[in-house]
């Protein structure tokens, strides 16, 4: 703005000096010159100084912008330097959650491998109660058997077949059962079938036993008689003898039945089988 007012103000100047060339100059056009002159120089002047003021403003506006650059490329660096650190802790973080992870899954195995370690150990653990309690149960079943078999069995069975002893135990739970019709039955087959067999004198026993059993007194005395007919060195003789006794007096013969039990008593003073044969005899003389 202040140019284009400078070239207005000094548009007069080329027509003043074109006239001064071409005639003389009156005293009044040379006051007016030196007028024009003087505001000349001001006006100069005004337009030095509002140069210098543009030029200062230039200046000031040229280091502002200056100053500007400069705030502006210390903030890129430091918006450089906080990706930087940025990046870096994120790296760092990221590293840091990676070993945690690969830290975490170590030990997730670990505890897995040990968790399948206890299963196989529960399970072996487990077998072995199962072994246990199958044991004792079996423990329990032999004992319960052994409590429930007849006297002398057990000791007579030692080193018998396990046939032998399965056909002999299956006739003696008839006879538990009280079903001595086919315990009879059983008891005469393992005579026929194990004739040697160190049980055969308390299978002949518990035949016998059987017939007893279904009051047949007669048939009982013959079978109890075989006991010591054909086993004289068995450990029952004395019991067939004494049942034999009682079978007598069962079909009413006192006097057989006194003879064979004193026999008992004589033959057996030790025996508990005397001393039931003595107060049988007790009471047959009453």
């Amino acid at each position: 703005m202040m140019i284009v007012q400078a070239k207005m103000r000094f548009a007069w100047l080329p027509a003043l000096l074109l006239a001064l060339a071409s005639s003389c100059v009156s005293p009044q056009q040379v006051e007016f010159l030196e007028r024009d002159q003087r505001r000349l120089r001001t006006d100069v002047g005004a337009m030095q100084a509002d140069i210098d003021g543009i030029r200062t403003s230039l200046a000031d506006t040229r280091a502002n912008m200056q100053q500007m650059q400069r705030d502006v490329s210390a903030i890129r660096e430091r918006i450089d330097e906080t990706r930087v650190q940025v990046g870096r802790q994120i790296g760092q973080t990221s590293r840091e959650g990676d070993q945690r992870v690969k830290t975490l899954e170590g030990r997730l195995v670990k505890l897995e491998d040990d968790a399948k370690a206890q299963a196989e150990l529960l399970k072996k653990r487990e077998a072995e109660v199962q072994q246990l309690k199958d044991a004792a149960q079996a423990a329990q079943a032999a004992q319960a058997e052994q409590a429930s078999a007849p006297d002398g069995y057990a000791e007579a069975a030692l080193g018998e077949s396990d046939g032998a002893r399965r056909d002999f135990e299956s006739g003696w739970r008839l006879f538990e059962r009280k079903d001595y019709r086919a315990a009879l039955t059983r008891f005469r087959e393992f005579v026929k079938k194990y004739p040697k067999s160190r049980i055969a004198a308390n299978a002949q026993y518990w035949l016998a036993e059987s017939h007893y059993g279904l009051k047949e007194y007669d048939k009982a005395i013959v079978e109890f008689d075989e006991v010591r007919r054909r086993y004289p060195q068995s450990d029952k003789v004395a019991g067939a003898l004494l049942r034999q006794g009682f079978a007598f007096a069962e079909l009413g013969e006192k006097l057989n039945a006194r003879l064979v039990l004193q026999d008992v008593v004589e033959k057996y003073p030790q025996s508990p089988e005397s001393g039931r044969a003595k107060q049988k005899l007790k009471s047959l003389e009453s």
